[in-house]
């Protein structure tokens, strides 16, 4: 029985309106943030668990990755199931992954640590040179397990596109760097400064920031990992791996991309170019089950088809592989 309306589970929501505009940015962060985040302890008390043993963090990132990558790509998750799946899946190349980028980690830290108490103006020049190399050993970080549960590639292809993409994205890699270090700042500060708040900041590290910090960086890497490798090949392979791009959610967004290029572009959606007195002849002979005309929608999918008939006819007549 419902108190007040309060559990009353069948009474409908307020819904979402049909031409309610798609919200983005940090906007659209937030709103999958609070809807998942019961979700997210779940997977958040699963990742801990399978990371006590340090050498399957590899495995437990690359179930991590999946869940949250699926999170910001709006798509149905099974917590349990898709998480040990993707381990299952991946666990050949996440394994040496994980003992890779740990053992890489420490070596940098000690490195500067190393370097730094040395003293003198060699080894301050050297601090800040193994620095920056961790820096952008951490922006490759931000690609290596979403690359592996996405693309078809090997541990060196993975190494070597997360190594392009930490330099093709500074700006986006220096965004991630800096608000996760701004917050890793802030909890230990509170916790340093207010030591009675030591508790809950310490359950709120290890109960839901892994799965945020996660939820962040493949919100904010998604973009440059789809304008850099995913467009570039389904431009070359229009027909290929269609349930792929369904299960990355992308269909209806390249229909809005279609649709905004349209517009800012003027383009015609129909043209009307005569008919001869036989095509006349036809319509009016037909009216009653041919439509007029199409929707817009009906006509960007034509175009769309269009377009692709006319990239095959090209690729028929290229001999080149």
């Amino acid at each position: 029985m419902a108190f007040f309306g309060l559990f009353n589970y069948n009474k409908p929501g307020p819904g979402v309106g049909k031409d309610e505009p798609k919200k983005r940015g940090f906007i659209a962060f937030f709103e999958i943030f609070i809807r998942k985040f019961w979700k997210m302890l779940q997977v958040n008390l699963i990742y801990l668990l399978c990371s006590l043993p340090v050498i399957t963090l590899g495995l437990s990132n690359a179930g991590l990755t999946l869940i949250t990558r699926n999170f910001t790509r709006e798509k149905p998750v099974f917590i349990a199931a898709d998480f040990f799946g993707a381990i299952k899946k991946n666990w050949k190349q996440a394994l040496p992954m994980g003992i890779i980028n740990t053992a890489g980690a420490l070596l940098i830290w000690f490195d500067i640590w190393y370097f730094y108490q040395a003293g003198g103006m060699v080894s301050l020049l050297l601090t800040a040179v193994v620095a920056m190399i961790g820096i952008f050993f951490f922006f490759m970080k931000y690609y290596t397990y979403y690359l592996m549960i996405t693309f078809d590639l090997s541990l060196k292809q993975i190494y070597k596109n997360s190594l392009i993409l930490a330099f093709a994205g500074l700006p986006r890699n220096f965004l991630i760097f800096i608000t996760l270090g701004v917050l890793y700042l802030l909890m230990f500060l509170l916790y340093f400064l207010a030591p009675q708040f030591g508790i809950p900041i310490f359950a709120l590290m290890l109960f839901i920031f892994p799965a945020f910090r996660a939820l962040f960086v493949q919100y904010t890497v998604f973009p440059l990992i789809k304008k850099h490798m995913i467009d570039p090949y389904y431009r070359d392979h229009p027909e290929a791996a269609r349930e792929e791009k369904r299960r990355l959610n992308l269909e209806e967004e390249q229909e809005e991309e279609m649709e905004e290029t349209a517009v800012e572009n003027n383009d015609v959606i129909f043209q009307d170019t005569g008919r001869t007195e036989r095509e006349e002849a036809l319509s009016e002979k037909e009216k009653s089950t041919i439509p007029r005309q199409y929707t817009e929608r009906e006509m960007r999918r034509l175009k769309e088809k269009q377009r692709r008939a006319r990239e095959e006819s090209r690729d028929d007549d290229d001999d080149t592989i």
